[in-house]
């Protein structure tokens, strides 16, 4: 009976080792099957990293695991865009202004030849806003930006999106681009001393400051300036977006006017048509109905889960010769908020 029992038991244990080997060769080759995404966003350390590292779960449950998404840091989303259009990536950390450089091959871009599709409109994701700042002491001086014209101002560190969105602004405008460059950590000195008569500061998603602008506020006391009419009414027929920011959100004390006006630059993660439609519209599906999961994890969603939609739209507006993803343009359509004028991207 003991003979029995021991052969019963050898037989169990032989059978479950068999399966196990099974189990572990299955493992790795299921493993294989899986796609890989590469997403090309900026360095460790910034908001596109780990907002990056955000996404990429998201997206991973959006495609049922059947792909594996990694994060790929870069130096610039200027980088990231070239590396995915070299063929080093599949999704790309943009902005509508580094769209519009692409586009229009200027800047970093200029004589740039991409490997592989363009990139095209297919999620943006977040806002960051532009606006002016001078001293408190010579904010009577300053009524519109058009007092900043040709006048020495730091217009945020020089190659950086708020820097080319200032550019791109007061051209919109026909005023006169005079840019400083100084070390952001000089600009509070630089700014009481006369050196420079203003600042560029910016926020993201009408919530945080950058660094050194936090420091700024610190050591002087700041007015901001805002657009007037006529100049919100011109960007606006241009199709930039002018928002309105919160003061007392942003800034610890009193900058002046209460609501702040600002030139948007929205953030997002294009890919080109490569990627197939089904599986664009599966991110954007996914990011969509996960927009409130999204907020409570990072608060610069904010405005997404307000206006997800709206964001799509005035990303494609800012750049409306750039072509659609039919992913994104399957979605629009959906929701009512396509707009004819607009190119859905063919195929290559």
């Amino acid at each position: 009976m003991l003979r029995k029992r021991a052969g019963y038991t050898l037989a169990v244990l032989a059978g479950t080792v068999a399966a196990l080997i099974v189990l572990s060769a299955v493992g790795p080759a299921q493993a294989a099957e899986r796609k890989s995404l590469r997403l090309a966003t900026s360095q460790v350390g910034t908001y596109g990293y780990q907002v990056a590292t955000l996404l990429s779960r998201v997206i991973e449950e959006a495609l049922n695991r059947e792909y594996t998404v990694t994060v790929q840091p870069y130096t610039s989303p200027t980088v990231a865009m070239k590396a995915v259009m070299d063929g080093n990536g599949e999704i790309s950390y943009t902005a509508d202004i580094g769209m519009s450089e692409f586009h229009e091959r200027a800047g970093g871009f200029k004589g740039y030849k991409p490997k592989m599709p363009e990139l095209v409109h297919t999620w943006y994701s977040y806002p960051m806003e532009s606006m002016m700042a001078v001293p408190a002491k010579d904010a009577q001086k300053f009524k519109c930006w058009r007092d900043f014209s040709g006048k020495p101002v730091f217009y945020s560190p020089a190659g950086f999106m708020n820097w080319l969105n200032y550019m791109r602004t007061l051209k919109v405008l026909g005023y006169n681009f005079k840019h400083v460059q100084i070390d952001p950590k000089a600009n509070a000195d630089a700014m009481e001393s006369g050196s420079i008569v203003g600042s560029g500061v910016y926020t993201t998603a009408g919530r945080s400051l950058p660094a050194y602008w936090k420091e700024t506020e610190i050591r002087i006391d700041i007015g901001v300036v805002n657009l007037c009419p006529d100049e919100i009414a011109k960007l606006k027929a241009a199709g930039l977006t002018v928002v309105e920011v919160d003061a007392k959100a942003v800034f610890s004390k009193s900058v002046g006017p209460s609501t702040l006006t600002g030139v948007a630059i929205l953030f997002g993660h294009n890919v080109g048509t490569n990627i197939s439609e089904e599986v664009a519209y599966k991110m954007i599906m996914a990011f969509y109905n996960r927009k409130d999961e999204l907020v409570k994890n990072e608060p610069g969603f904010t405005p997404l889960a307000k206006d997800f939609v709206g964001m799509q739209v005035q990303g494609i507006n800012a750049n409306p010769k750039v072509p659609v993803h039919p992913g994104l343009a399957k979605f629009l359509k959906e929701q009512k908020a396509w707009n004819a004028a607009w190119t859905v991207a063919a195929a290559k």
